[in-house]
């Protein structure tokens, strides 16, 4: 400093270090004290005096308080001494006082004493505490506070990755609870939110601290398993199953009793993905819920779960084919058995068919138990009506209806669109849109959702009927039940089921049914449809009798509703 006297310049200095607001430290190559700010000596727990005491100068490293930061302190020093600027961060928790975060950067300098090293120490603790809790935030559940589904899937794919090096064996539990809907739908939602929170704590008390437990979403829980063979985690996952099955919780007064279905999957060096060992352990949860709930299910190559984990397959190509728009519409004709006039009338079922990625034909058999179990049948009906009914291809309809005549079109819909209240608004919405007559139109239900949701079905009955739309009950018979509620369902046709159909001609019993059927539906005032009619010695039993119309091979295969030649 020019014009200033050594003594004042030192005295400057001094007053610069000593009001500094970061912590400054200077120490010599054996990382003792000769200097220590008025804060350093703060955070420290320690005066400057008894840092830099002649013969006693205390080592920095003495006060870092952690092993690992001390390391971590070594290894920059070593560097600051090789005339490299550091800069890093670390935790330092002293004997006397506070634990903090620093950011710590270290410069050599030459002095005619001897070389040193000069230390800003700046508290970085608040920063380093909000992004604590921002990456705990982004990896841990917000209700349970346990690990959440992404970083769930991103310890999974560390653990198959390091297969190559670490085989295992290793394991992943697919936990989902049995009763969670009815306490939810008995005591509200936050009943539910507390039921996952107190089970999360439990479920966490239970499996070891290297184990990762994860709430993967609504009431499931994945749990990894490592360095444990498929027994040992057999074992823990009975285990947790009994202990969940005992655990009893009360909201307001209310005592419930809660099981879970456990799926459970190996992972060892002949896994292929963590997507694998996902699917497979969600497959045998599946089937832990088929097979009576309460128990745990070890995925195997047999048939349940394979079945379970082709239809979980489904779930992904289904959302593809929906955005892809690869649905096709097909017919089949219905023959009235009573008038060969109105038999030119075109009187038809919509059928549904998948253009699966390679342009092959999917019958829905193979995806509508997949699409009905995982809640995706009310994107599909959408999908029908409003191709069928709104698309830009309604003009092609309208001539293929033209052309045919058709008295009516039978649509399908299913129960979980039957109580999506967002669905039967879009359905309203539609047909006061669509060109096509009400009376045009038939929607068939199945006996069984008919049954099982008689007050909705009714209502929603009375409601469509409004517009001119007729309704079927599809597939009767197969339960045999509901012959009472005919009189109070407002239908205009019943499909007879077509398992009792198929073998009248040589089934003295099924033909007797066919029979029963056929005259209750009369007595009430409605039409009679027999479905998978695939013989003219069937289709001729059923004129005997008078069934009203008839559906199957014998009559037509069922073709594409739009052809090249009817637009």
């Amino acid at each position: 400093m020019p014009g200033f006297e050594p003594e004042i310049e030192r005295e400057l200095l001094r007053a610069y270090i000593d009001s500094a607001n970061d912590g400054i430290f200077v120490v010599c190559d054996e990382m003792k004290f000769h200097v220590a700010n008025p804060l350093l000596s703060t955070w420290l727990g320690f005066s400057e005096a008894e840092l830099t005491a002649h013969g006693q100068r205390v080592p920095i490293t003495d006060l870092f308080g952690l092993a690992e930061s001390e390391a971590l302190f070594r290894e920059h020093f070593h560097s600051a001494l090789h005339w490299q600027t550091v800069r890093f961060e670390a935790e330092i928790h002293p004997p006397r006082g506070e634990s903090r975060w620093l950011e710590i950067s270290m410069n050599r300098v030459h002095l005619e004493v001897g070389e040193l090293v000069i230390g800003i120490l700046r508290d970085i603790t608040d920063r380093r505490v909000l992004q604590t809790a921002l990456q705990h935030r982004a990896s841990h559940d917000d209700l349970t506070g346990l690990t959440n589904r992404s970083e769930f899937q991103n310890r999974l794919h560390a653990l198959v990755g390091s297969l190559q090096t670490d085989r295992g064996p290793h394991a992943m539990a697919y936990i989902d609870l049995d009763q969670f809907k009815l306490v939810n739908d008995t005591c509200g939602h936050l009943a539910g939110d507390e039921l996952l929170r107190q089970l999360g704590a439990h479920l966490k008390q239970q499996v070891r601290r290297r184990d990762v437990i994860a709430r993967l979403g609504g009431d499931e829980f994945g749990l990894l398993l490592h360095d444990l063979s498929i027994e040992e985690a057999t074992r823990l996952a009975e285990s947790l199953c009994e202990t969940i099955a005992g655990y009893r919780f009360v909201w307001n007064g209310r005592s419930f009793e809660i099981t879970a279905s456990v799926g459970l999957c190996a992972i060892s060096d002949d896994t292929l993905s963590a997507e694998d060992v996902m699917s497979s352990a969600d497959a045998a949860c599946y089937v832990a819920k088929d097979q009576g709930r309460n128990r745990t299910q070890l995925y195997l190559s047999g048939a349940a779960c394979l079945g379970k984990r082709q239809e979980m397959q489904w779930v992904s190509r289904l959302h593809k084919a929906l955005d892809e728009n690869r649905f096709q519409m097909w017919r089949q004709h219905i023959l009235d058995l009573g008038n060969d006039a109105a038999n030119r009338a075109g009187h038809f079922e919509v059928l549904l068919r998948l253009i699966d990625e390679n342009g092959a034909i999917i019958a829905p058999g193979q995806f509508f138990p997949a699409a009905e179990r995982y809640g995706l049948m009310p994107a599909i009906d959408r999908w029908v009506i409003q191709h069928l009914l709104l698309s830009d291809r309604s003009g092609q309809m309208r001539t293929e209806m033209a052309r045919l005549s058709a008295s009516h079109c039978a649509i399908n819909l299913s129960g979980a669109s039957l109580n999506d209240d967002k669905f039967l608004g879009f359905l309203e919405d539609t047909l006061r849109q669509t060109t096509l007559a009400g009376n045009a139109l038939c929607f068939e239900i199945t006996e069984t959702v008919a049954v099982n949701n008689f007050g909705r079905i009714r209502e929603v009955m009375q409601t469509f009927k409004q517009f001119g739309c007729q309704f079927a009950l599809d597939d009767f018979g197969s339960g045999m039940s509901s012959f009472s509620y005919l009189k109070n369902l407002p239908v205009d046709y019943l499909k007879i089921d077509g398992s009792l159909v198929q073998h009248i001609v040589e089934d003295a019993a099924d033909f007797a049914m066919v029979e029963a059927i056929n005259n209750v539906g009369h007595v009430l005032g409605l039409k009679t449809v027999a479905e998978f009619v695939e013989s003219e010695a069937t289709l001729q039993r059923l004129r005997d009798i008078g069934v009203d119309y008839a559906q199957g091979f014998a009559i037509h295969r069922p073709e594409p509703l739009f052809t090249e030649n009817s637009a």
